[in-house]
């Protein structure tokens, strides 16, 4: 019934969600697919950028973090979906550091229990 369930690591086999299931997770419950990927995978802080003329400045941010190719693609598309704005820092991290996004995913996602 679960994808993540199964042998081996889930970032070594495919993950993909069920016609229905794909249709509650991504297009009628997005916020609640984020919520739980951000609380399972994911954080919510502050990033901390110092300039090379020893300027600084601090922003929230959200990362979401996993080695399956198919768990981060469905957390773009779910964010794609409610339009935030993310983009991929490395090979497995996604960030969402945009005020406006930030501020989306903060109206839902709320902090991790």
């Amino acid at each position: 019934m679960f994808p993540q369930h199964g042998p081996g690591l889930k970032h070594e086999r495919d993950i993909v969600l069920e016609p229905w299931q794909e249709v509650i997770a991504i297009l009628e419950r997005p916020e609640s697919f984020l919520r739980g990927l951000i609380h399972s995978d994911g954080w919510r802080g502050i990033n901390r950028v110092r300039g090379g003329n020893g300027s600084s400045y601090r922003y929230p941010q959200y990362q979401f973090s996993n080695r399956s190719d198919d768990i981060r693609q469905l957390f773009t598309l779910a964010c794609d979906r409610i339009e935030i704005e993310w983009r991929r820092m490395n090979q497995w991290n996604i960030a969402v550091s945009k005020r406006q996004s930030v501020a989306r995913l903060d109206e839902f996602i709320g902090p991790k229990s």
